[in-house]
């Protein structure tokens, strides 16, 4: 009779081990995240030297710095995200909640770059070829160049990259591929680490670029160890609200790009589609000429966008009043009715607040609170702020108003839209107002702190 397999303990967070279970991660401090795996008994070392050629250190200054080439998958949103097209023998993580769009993405982008020529091989372990099929033909693209595989076992799929030699792998998704060899669950700790492991040699060793679908956890983040998203290139995050039409694409770790890039699309019938000028599309349907609604301009990487702050502040009902923030920084949230209240003398206290940026979007930069505050006190006051203008500023706890990045780009982008004034940081003000041209049109309201700002609210 076979003994009863070894098993540890691994931290999720940070795949430190215990051969027992522990409340707290002693490594990463997180707490309830050991879970037990079967051991993985490593190979000969003999092999392991056989399969490896072995590698010589060289010194920096003998390494040369070639420029990476990248193939543009002909989804423009997609491309600015990846920080201008995809490289070669890098190994890409798409993570979002379910049925947010994150097959039909890479099925579109697939099919687009069949069309080109390219080799791709889309590898699905959750749906059958016929479903896939299916699929495509919803989104209306071609796909006779498209090479597919339902498969799970990472041998078999190991096998098809090395006959196929394909330029482009999908993996959707990692948490459902096993390698037999792994006496642990499809999806469990050991699985996700080890099938990831493999994937990342085949994508430096033979210049495959490999895109993985993971799963979330309901935190958010991708489900399986932490160690999935150090070990690949890039981490893509699918964002939106499934009962809105927005997604957006972030990067959230990017070895050959900036992390500060977003990508708007549309979800349609006929699949994502891009949102070439997501300003005007995040303002549409925006209600002119009501208390507690405010336009401000946020920076995502190199581009800039307009969208809609909402406040609604009303006497409250109970004992304690009522605090909510979406799509923004709930702890920020209150922060910036604190420093209203001390610094003003307003009694916010006895109100409840609500704060929501518009569109589905989440924000966390700085530049909105000012946008945050004047929404407030808007709603507070029951008095409307004058039409086309903008806010955006940073507010500090003394009341300060501070100065913001990409101040000018962001006055551009509200220009380019019809408005033509805008309430901003007097640092700012005073710089743009230095270089900008004589001619422009867009009358600039510079603000030292919130009192100013109520004053124009009449004190």
């Amino acid at each position: 009779m076979a003994g009863k397999a070894k098993t540890v303990f691994f931290c999720k967070e940070c795949g430190q081990e215990s051969p027992k279970w522990l409340g707290q991660c002693p490594g990463c401090r997180a707490w309830n995240s050991f879970v037990e795996e079967p051991v993985v008994k490593p190979a000969p070392a003999g092999a392991a030297r056989a399969a490896a050629p072995r590698m010589t250190p060289k010194r920096l200054a003998d390494v040369t710095s070639a420029q990476e080439a990248r193939t543009l998958t002909g989804i423009g949103e997609l491309d600015r995200v990846l920080g201008g097209g995809i490289v070669a023998g890098s190994l890409v993580l798409v993570g979002g909640d379910p049925g947010i769009g994150k097959s039909t993405l890479l099925l579109q982008m697939c099919c687009k770059l069949a069309e080109e020529d390219h080799s791709v091989l889309y590898i699905s372990g959750e749906e059958s070829l016929q479903q896939i099929k299916m699929r495509a033909d919803r989104l209306d693209e071609p796909s006779e160049k498209l090479w597919l595989l339902s498969e799970t076992n990472l041998d078999f799929v190991e096998a098809a990259i090395d006959e196929k030699k394909p330029q482009m792998v999908i993996i959707d998704s990692i948490q459902t591929m096993y390698r037999e060899d792994i006496p642990a669950a499809p999806g469990s700790v050991s699985q996700v680490r080890e099938t990831t492991g493999s994937l990342l040699r085949i994508a430096k060793g033979q210049g495959v670029s490999i895109f993985i679908v993971g799963h979330v956890t309901k935190e958010g983040t991708v489900a399986g160890p932490r160690v999935l998203e150090h070990m690949v290139d890039t981490v893509l995050y699918f964002e939106g609200d499934n009962a809105a039409s927005y997604r957006f694409l972030r990067a959230v770790k990017n070895r050959f790009g900036s992390t500060n890039e977003i990508g708007v699309f549309e979800m349609r019938a006929e699949g994502l589609v891009e949102i070439l000028n997501p300003s005007e599309y995040l303002l549409e349907g925006r209600p002119e000429g009501e208390p507690g609604s405010v336009v401000t301009a946020v920076a995502e990487g190199s581009r800039t966008m307009l969208v809609e702050v909402q406040a609604l502040v009303c006497q409250t009902n109970f004992n304690m009043p009522r605090r909510t923030a979406a799509g923004t920084d709930f702890n920020r949230v209150n922060l910036l009715l604190a420093v209203l209240e001390k610094r003003l003398g307003i009694q916010i206290s006895f109100c409840d607040a609500y704060v929501n940026v518009a569109g589905g979007m989440r924000i966390n930069e700085p530049a909105l609170d000012l946008a945050i505050v004047f929404a407030v006190l808007s709603s507070y006051k029951n008095r409307t702020m004058p039409e086309r203008t903008i806010v955006f500023g940073e507010v500090g706890l003394t009341g300060e108003v501070r100065a913001v990045t990409m101040a000018e780009q962001r006055v551009t982008e509200a220009e380019k839209l019809g408005y033509d004034q805008c309430i901003l940081p007097f640092a700012n003000a005073k710089s743009i107002m230095t270089n900008r041209k004589k001619t422009s049109g867009m009358k600039l309201t510079g603000v030292r702190n919130v009192r100013e700002l109520f004053g124009l609210f009449g004190g």
